[in-house]
């Protein structure tokens, strides 16, 4: 008997599995793997507008730190939030902080795009290269099926031992 409610029980925890819920456009939950969703893809499967939108802009934001002097995005370049969110104040806080700890910005190099399929996003992430090499730091810009950076932000990154 005890090895049969031991059987039983081993069943039910197999059976028993995380899965992710998500709504798909009829609202109904549906069960996805992150993998179906998201998915890693090479440079020459983006459109070009994309990956020269996500280049240009990352490139725009992080050159004010060099020249203090910042172009507005514009509503065909960006969404609302992104505007309103690159105000010259925040900007030249994190310049500050950025200038102190990195030095003069350099340029950029990409290192991968992320691909969500359920909200057509194009999530690109580039290692920023600065004079100093003591913090390494990267970018992300997120560009939406209507080729507007819905979002960018710059995170550092912890180096990985060896």
């Amino acid at each position: 008997m005890k090895k049969v409610l031991l059987f039983l029980t081993i069943i039910t925890l197999a059976a028993c599995k995380s899965k992710k819920t998500t709504l798909d456009n009829s609202n109904n939950p549906t069960e996805t793997t992150t993998t179906e969703t998201i998915s890693t893809i090479a440079p020459n499967e983006v459109d070009k507008i994309k990956s020269d939108r996500a280049y240009n802009l990352g490139t725009r934001l992080l050159e004010t730190c060099n020249t203090s002097t910042f172009k507005a995005f514009s509503k065909s370049e960006a969404t609302d939030k992104v505007i309103a969110n690159a105000t010259p104040q925040k900007i030249a806080t994190t310049c500050k902080k950025i200038n102190q700890r990195n030095g003069k910005f350099l340029g950029l190099k990409l290192l991968d795009i992320k691909h969500n399929k359920i909200l057509d996003e194009y999530t690109f992430r580039y290692d920023i290269n600065y004079e100093k090499k003591l913090y390494k730091r990267e970018l992300y810009v997120v560009v939406n099926a209507q080729n507007k950076v819905s979002a960018i932000n710059t995170k550092e990154v912890k180096p990985t031992p060896f």
